[in-house]
């Protein structure tokens, strides 16, 4: 078998486990710098034996007494797991770890929030004697009894929390430890037609090598982190039929390391995306849009284990979501 092919279908592989991938050289780029050009939060979704959610009482004084979910921006230096784990103890005073993230809900790279489902495995619940100024209080919610919230837009990661208990409709995820200097989108985008899909590959051309990888788009300030992987369609394929939709179906995995303070910020957010009819009943060909750039190629999969995979994970909408911020 062609060792491009191989190549291609180890990485598909990968991505589609859930692994990360190096991403290109973004020298000729700004890094991003949290806390200045990027804000990433996290929230904990955590639920007792009863099935009881854990909540907090604010201490800020612009939503003092309101009630939230253990939530807050990340540090310089920490991990997305390291931040998830600091958050809970300061405010709940449990020690916990995740379980699998949730949800993804960005506003463009300026605000990020990354929501987990975790469990406790230490510690004791905060009450109002050990009240600072992370939190008055913490304790356990059934969802019944109305509380005074903070904000509304918790209830949708603590109702993704139940129905990933009761039924988890995506693989566990978690961040993958590999450093990126931006935020961007690697695209594992595909074109299906008559039980034949093809992969979007694009060149990586170095000093020494020249080699095919999944296309890799940077976020651009002001617009959605999904707007990236748009323009990257409208730009290689501009004579694309109008009758096609660009569809992000979700994340198959992220990429995050922040331990070299400045340079490694970024985020690389691997999502399978796809080329769909935008009319029902309208013809889209039985081949795959034309290219109008050398610099990308189309790869048809012919690994049947690999294609059924993919289509199965599209059909059972298999994920991690990711939305715009209400």
């Amino acid at each position: 078998m062609d060792s491009v092919v191989v190549d291609v279908e180890e990485r598909l592989e990968k991505m589609l486990k859930g692994d990360g991938l190096e991403v290109p050289d973004f020298n000729h780029l700004q890094a991003v710098t949290l806390k200045k050009s990027v804000c990433y939060i996290v929230s904990a979704v955590i639920f007792n034996p009863e099935g009881k959610v854990l909540m907090v009482q604010e201490a800020k004084r612009e939503c003092y007494g309101r009630w939230y979910l253990p939530a807050g921006r990340m540090e310089e230096g920490e991990s997305i797991h390291e931040a998830l784990r600091r958050e809970v103890k300061e405010e709940a005073g449990f020690e916990c770890e995740p379980i699998t993230m949730l949800l993804v809900q960005e506003q463009g790279r300026q605000w990020i929030r990354f929501a987990f489902l975790a469990e406790v495995t230490g510690g004791s619940l905060k009450t109002p004697s050990k009240a600072d100024s992370e939190s008055l209080q913490a304790q356990w919610w059934d969802r019944e009894p109305p509380l005074p919230l903070r904000s509304r837009d918790i209830l949708c990661l603590i109702e993704a929390g139940v129905r990933y208990r009761q039924n988890p409709w995506f693989p566990v995820s978690h961040p993958v430890n590999l450093p990126c200097p931006v935020v961007c989108q690697r695209l594992l985008l595909i074109f299906s037609c008559k039980e034949r899909l093809w992969l979007l590959l694009a060149e990586n051309t170095t000093d020494s090598e020249s080699r095919v990888c999944f296309p890799v788009t940077v976020s651009e300030k002001g617009h959605s982190i999904k707007y990236a992987g748009n323009r990257l369609v409208q730009e290689c394929m501009r004579t694309t039929n109008p009758a096609l939709n660009v569809t992000v179906h979700g994340i198959l995995g992220l990429q995050h390391d922040g331990r070299v303070l400045g340079q490694t910020d970024g985020i690389c957010f691997n999502t399978l995306v796809s080329l769909e009819s935008s009319e029902d009943g309208a013809e889209i060909g039985s081949s795959p849009p034309l290219l109008n750039s050398e610099k990308y190629v189309w790869c048809e999969v012919t690994n049947q284990s690999l294609k059924g995979n993919i289509l199965k994970r599209i059909k059972e909408r298999s994920f991690l979501p990711i939305t715009n911020n209400p």
